[in-house]
């Protein structure tokens, strides 16, 4: 039974590992990022109700003459 050569398993995981570092690049290098991304101020539309044009007086019950 024949002996397993090892000696270039190093040097094949090694140049995988290369490998698939430089295309991993070129994948990313293929992306549009923004570069400087800024905060937009959005405005809350007003919403108009109906108690906001109305006067109204809130009575608490202990502000109520006994």
């Amino acid at each position: 039974m024949p002996q397993l050569d090892t000696s270039m398993w190093l040097t094949m995981i090694l140049s995988m590992f290369l490998v698939l570092f430089i295309i991993f690049q070129l994948k990313i290098s293929k992306h549009n990022f923004y570069h400087n991304p800024e905060l937009m101020m959005t405005k809350m539309p007003k919403q108009d109700t109906p108690w906001e044009t109305k006067w109204t007086k809130i009575y608490l019950p202990l502000l109520l003459p006994l």
